[in-house]
């Protein structure tokens, strides 16, 4: 009897959030410590409310968000914010960086084989799709991350660059004629 009585209790917690703010809403500004604005909510889902500071969308948990006089505030400001933001930034663009080198290994968003980096011109990426020359496509360097591992990964799938690549073939075909 006490088992299901805690097992309503979890059930009616689980349902409820803890701290609801009903200030978190899309189109909401928010304000900061200091009382200037952060930013502003475009989104609210899931829990998560994205908040767009102008440089950067963030999507934060609902139950960050305090409740204001004139709607929700935060706890930091929006340099802070941004700062955070561009940190980490800069962060992931090194570690892709130091693993997009040429002979690399690439895989693809699922964990598929992709290919082998040829050659890096800029910021276009030439691989030999499964490792076979004569079979290259060109991606940009934002197409990458550095996977868990430090493992080159595209940001797409096998499927999505055949896609491309046959939509782009009947462009190139009518631009040589």
């Amino acid at each position: 009897m006490k088992f299901a009585k805690l097992a309503v209790a979890a059930v009616a917690l689980a349902a409820t959030p803890a701290l609801a703010n009903d200030q978190v809403v899309a189109g909401a500004t928010v304000t900061g410590p200091e009382g200037n604005a952060v930013g502003t909510i475009v989104s609210v889902e899931n829990g998560q409310a994205v908040l767009d500071t102008g440089k950067h969308k963030v999507p934060l948990a609902v139950d960050m968000y305090g409740q204001g006089e004139a709607g929700p505030t935060i706890t930091v400001t929006k340099a802070q914010i941004d700062g955070m933001v561009d940190a980490q930034l800069a962060e992931a663009a090194a570690k892709r960086d130091a693993a997009l080198v040429v002979g690399a290994n690439a895989v693809t968003a699922k964990n598929a084989a992709l290919g082998t980096v040829l050659e890096i011109e800029g910021d276009n990426v030439i691989l030999a799709r499964g490792g076979d020359e004569t079979a290259k496509v060109t991606l940009l360097r934002e197409h990458f991350v550095a996977g868990p591992n430090g493992e080159l990964m595209a940001l797409l799938t096998n499927a999505q660059i055949d896609a491309a690549m046959a939509q782009a073939a009947p462009a190139a075909e009518t631009a040589g004629e």
